[in-house]
């Protein structure tokens, strides 16, 4: 069965349409929001490095970057080229690619994985096993605050429901993570065939659950998260960009 994809705006955000009908509208992505609250110091340092690294092996892009001069558009891109060179989409291409691998399983496919990866899958289905899978990412909105995302599960675990999301990468810093899941626990299943909304069941809406699968390490455990404080956290970073996008606090100095 192919998956419908959600249509998005030239800026990537999904356009979802209204309870009561009408023309589809964008809605905010859930990792948007999740990393509202971030500190972004140490991501942008990275980058810098990153950008660095990538202009020394390939001078062709110092070159370029020199000669472009005031073409920010250029730069930017040859600076993009630059990180890539670097390695730095790397792990999130391995996320991504152990993300559909796990889908194919749990949807009973067919997966033929290299076998460098293949102990991540293993232990994948071996910790996994405990957990019914519901839902198998089903795309979801949060129309209260007009946010979309997709879980990677709804499971059920001891006869209670949970959203359950695979990371590959580190979680100890995990409140974006917390954000995230409680967006997910508090929205609602939107089918994108029919453009209607559905219910996740009783989902538990205090925790949910980490597949903590760090990729090449041929391990995956299972974590608590608190997403009642998530839940705060949503609220706080709705609050930030509304004030983000306040007017009018400067007026112009009259006798």
């Amino acid at each position: 069965m192919t998956r419908v994809e959600i249509e998005r705006d030239r800026y990537g955000r999904p356009l979802v349409k209204p309870i009561k009908g009408g023309k589809p509208i964008a809605y905010t992505r859930a990792t948007t929001i999740a990393n509202s609250l971030d500190d972004p110091a140490a991501l942008t340092a990275w980058k810098m490095r990153m950008a660095a690294i990538g202009l020394t092996v390939r001078n062709d892009l110092l070159l370029a970057i020199n000669a472009a001069q005031d073409d920010k558009m250029a730069i930017n891109r040859y600076i993009e080229d630059a990180m890539e060179v670097a390695g730095a989409s790397k792990a999130a291409t391995i996320g991504t690619a152990l993300h559909t691998f796990a889908e194919k399983l749990d949807l009973g496919q067919d997966i033929n994985v290299p076998n460098e990866w293949a102990k991540d899958l293993i232990a994948y289905e071996n910790v996994t096993k405990k957990l019914n899978k519901i839902f198998i990412e089903q795309f979801c909105v949060l129309d209260k605050f007009k946010i979309a995302g997709t879980p990677d599960r709804v499971v059920e675990y001891e006869g209670e429901r949970f959203i359950a999301d695979i990371k590959t990468g580190r979680i100890d810093h995990p409140n974006n993570i917390a954000i995230q899941l409680a967006i997910y626990a508090n929205g609602l299943p939107y089918f994108i065939d029919t453009a209607t909304r559905g219910k996740w069941g009783d989902v538990n809406k205090e925790k949910a659950i980490i597949i903590h699968l760090p990729a090449g390490t041929g391990l995956c455990q299972l974590v608590w998260i608190d997403i009642a404080e998530g839940w705060k956290g949503v609220q706080f970073a709705m609050k930030v960009r509304q004030w983000r996008d306040k007017k009018g606090l400067a007026t112009p100095f009259t006798e």
